[in-house]
């Protein structure tokens, strides 16, 4: 009969039931740690993760204390990130809301690795210490612990620091055990058996660490790239700085109060944080498309204003006609007409110029409507001719000088129109006539810049649906691209009506267009009151171009007010009655308390 050597030599009937019983807890605590791992991976908490590591580590060892470190970002020291001490009842750091109010652990002394702290040792060793009595340790410098356990009556004994080390290669961590116990709860030295479960565990707490701080510093690239992209569209123009950044504000005002409800059509409406946050993004990116309007467009403040204001190029044209008149004064009375009479006529066409002029000036500045009278009035002041002497042939630039061959102008001496519609004033899809632009009804801008304007969104929801976001933020293009939608169908660029649209995306249709009333840079208007502003809004409700619910919430709950006490002006914040503006009660839902 063969006689089996491994277990004569190795293992007696009573050793191999303890090694029965070891390898089932091997094996539990194997199982132990894949769940753990799967859990690490799955926690986005960072301050979860850190604890979650940490109190594990403790339950392998049923260790009576521990610390977590992080390498600070300058990788000169190990940051405190969790603390606890079961016998001293101590939770710091964490989920707990307490700061640890011990500085990192410094990395460098004099610019040479400091190897007397047994947790800055470790990170340089990139190994395992396993001190079975500190106050006997002769490797390092366990001062500080023995002040600690003096003031606390606490004995510190033995130690276990252990390296986390990622896929790099690099120590981001140190993670710090503190006298293991024995069934009895008495003080025992850390069993080297158990120490590769707890490097095992480290390794995998760096990767997870590892990870969730890519994906950290992954969103906060995101985050200030939008921010980015939101304050250069704002800095691109002098007259609409804010508005990116001020909408997103009121937008979550408003979406904020409509979560809060506890009753009507919104009592169900919440958001978790990934919808917070993919309509953070939203409200940040929704004017993204204005980074291709042109800039004189945005900021066309007057009628005639291309990069520059042209009412200058007018006006020396009737200095040239009043310099005209006043050379004809002077040749009447050197041929002998009587110099009164000269005077007279001279000081008539000069008031006559003056009061045009005056006119056309006024209507550059689009403040008021002009009727059908006041255009007719524009064309027969731009009928009055002046003599051009000199060739605007000359000194142009390379595309001027093209569209000037297209469309040569007339040699001079020539005589033009004071208020001229000119072949060159085509440019593109752009008609920059004078007179065109002059003749404008309302505002500043033509029908064609206003598409130019109006054709932002287009362009933002070109931009936002060509980006591969992830499911969970697949909702941003049609947050950012609904807020110049109207509730009847009429607004742009879809024409969607209420039901096509979401709650974020109404709410940010509110939030855009009481930014914009309430603006105190708007070179086209003055700013409007808070009372002026809810006024306007509440006849949008009743055109059905806005939201009466979410309008009626925008009132009851203060976000008006709220936005307005933070940033608006003071003269801006004038007495409001909300009842003076809240929707009839058949323009809301029959959800609606």
């Amino acid at each position: 009969m063969a006689v089996d050597r491994r277990y004569t030599e190795r293992e007696s009937p009573s050793d191999r039931r303890v090694s029965t019983v070891g390898r089932r807890h091997g094996e539990h605590m194997f199982h132990r740690l894949v769940d753990l791992g799967i859990a690490l991976s799955a926690e986005r908490d960072h301050e979860k993760l850190m604890e979650m590591i940490l109190l594990e580590a403790k339950e392998i060892y049923r260790a009576d204390g521990g610390t977590l470190y992080l390498v600070t970002d300058d990788e000169q020291g190990l940051s405190f990130q969790i603390m606890r001490n079961d016998s001293l009842d101590i939770a710091m750091g964490g989920t707990t809301g307490k700061s640890i109010p011990f500085p990192p652990v410094p990395l460098y002394r004099d610019g040479a690795a400091n190897m007397n702290n047994v947790a800055s040792a470790v990170y340089h060793n990139r190994a395992p210490s396993n001190i079975e009595d500190a106050y006997e340790e002769k490797s390092y410098d366990f001062s500080g612990t023995k002040k600690f356990d003096e003031t606390t009556g606490y004995r510190s004994k033995s130690f276990l620091t252990v390296p986390m080390i990622n896929t790099e290669g690099e120590v981001t961590g140190v993670l710090q055990l503190i006298n293991a116990r024995d069934d009895g709860d008495g003080t025992v030295p850390f069993q080297p058996a158990l120490q590769p479960m707890i490097e095992a565990l480290t390794s995998q707490a760096a990767v997870a660490l590892e990870n969730q701080l890519l994906i950290q510093q992954q969103r906060k690239l995101w985050d200030s790239l939008i921010e980015m992209i939101a304050a250069s569209i704002d800095d691109k123009s002098p007259y609409t700085g804010g508005h990116c950044q001020r909408v997103p504000v009121i937008t979550k005002l408003l979406t904020q109060a409509a979560c809060d409800s506890t009753d009507g059509m919104f009592a169900e409406f919440t958001l978790n944080s990934d919808e917070w946050y993919e309509l953070h993004v939203a409200a940040w990116l929704h004017d993204c498309g204005k980074v291709t309007t042109p800039e004189y467009v945005v900021d066309k403040a007057s009628k005639l204003e291309t990069i520059y204001n042209r009412i200058h190029e007018i006006r020396t044209r009737f200095e040239v006609l009043r310099r005209d008149a006043e050379i004809e004064c002077l040749k009447a009375k050197l041929d002998g007409s009587d110099p009164a009479e000269a005077d007279r006529v001279f000081a008539r066409k000069v008031a006559e110029l003056e009061e045009e002029y005056a006119f056309v000036a006024d209507a550059n500045v689009g403040g008021e409507f002009m009727n059908d009278a006041d255009v007719d009035r524009l064309k027969a002041i731009g009928g009055r001719t002046w003599t051009r002497h000199f060739d605007k042939a000359r000194g142009l630039s390379p595309v001027e000088a093209m569209r000037a061959k297209a469309n040569p102008p007339a040699k001079p001496p020539v005589e033009e129109p004071l208020l001229g519609d000119l072949p060159e004033h085509i440019v593109g899809k752009y008609n920059q006539g004078e007179l065109y632009n002059l003749g404008i009804r309302r505002g500043t801008l033509t029908a064609e810049e206003r598409e130019t304007i109006n054709d932002h969104i287009v362009v933002t929801l070109k931009m936002l649906e060509s980006l591969p976001f992830p499911k969970k933020m697949r909702r941003v293009p049609e947050y950012a691209g609904g807020h110049h939608e109207k509730m009847d169908g009429t607004g742009y660029p879809r024409g969607l009506v209420k039901e096509d649209m979401s709650i974020p995306a109404r709410i940010m249709a509110i939030a855009d267009i009481f930014e914009a009333l309430t603006a105190a840079d708007r070179p086209y208007k003055k700013a409007k009151t808070v009372s002026e502003s809810l006024k306007i809004m509440s006849f949008m409700v009743k055109d059905r171009h806005i939201d009466p619910d979410l309008f009626a919430l925008f009132l009851r709950s203060n976000v008006w007010k709220d936005y307005a006490d933070q940033y608006l002006e003071p003269f801006q914040i004038d007495p409001v009655d909300i009842h003076d503006y809240l929707p009839a009660a058949e323009l809301l839902t029959e959800k609606a308390g």
